[in-house]
């Protein structure tokens, strides 16, 4: 064989290999994003660039109150392994293509939790929730009151007067939750 081939070949061979471990990292370790909208100032802005952990997608384990976490909106549908290939950065970059559904949210409720949204304020289990990160008073027309079920999580955007979360998509399966804020 000649050397060139011999050299384009192993050229190859090391970008699928680049191109492969970068596939494996990015839906099962860690993977860069960025923020879409305004729901969650002033914490994160609209375009921001953030790093978002995907060992707690990857091993199953529930986030923590407070945590930042991206989630897949459409709570309606299974999600599966393709999925997850699917909404690799990597291929959204050469697709050109943004998922809309993909929102960066905080958990405000755990499996088991009673919340209750009155007096313009968040109540875990009977009591207000202190949330410093908000920069304005919420909004609340009536009293809501939800019971997290087993499985699932209830998340806000920091900007709750304009927010689309939990209050109208629902609760959140733990498969949906797709990685922590770093």
């Amino acid at each position: 064989m000649h050397p060139l081939f011999k050299e384009i070949r192993s050229w190859v061979r090391s970008i699928a290999a680049a191109f492969a471990l970068t596939l494996v990292i990015g839906i099962f370790v860690f993977q860069p994003t960025h923020v879409l909208g305004h729901s969650m100032d002033p914490t994160l802005h609209n375009d921001q660039r953030i790093y978002v952990s995907k060992l707690s997608h990857t091993f199953r384990y529930a986030p923590k109150y407070g945590d930042i976490v991206i989630i897949d909106s459409r709570v309606e549908r299974e999600r599966t392994l393709k999925d997850d290939v699917l909404e690799h950065p990597l291929l959204k970059f050469i697709s050109g293509n943004e998922d809309p559904n993909m929102y960066v949210k905080r958990v405000i409720g755990k499996p088991g939790d009673v919340l209750e949204l009155k007096n313009d304020k968040v109540y875990r289990n009977g009591k207000p929730l202190e949330e410093p990160y908000l920069n304005e008073p919420m909004q609340v027309l009536g009293e809501h009151k939800w019971t997290i079920p087993e499985g699932h999580f209830f998340v806000m955007g920091d900007n709750r007067n304009h927010s689309k979360d939990s209050r109208e998509i629902g609760f959140i399966p733990m498969d949906h939750v797709l990685g922590i804020k770093m």
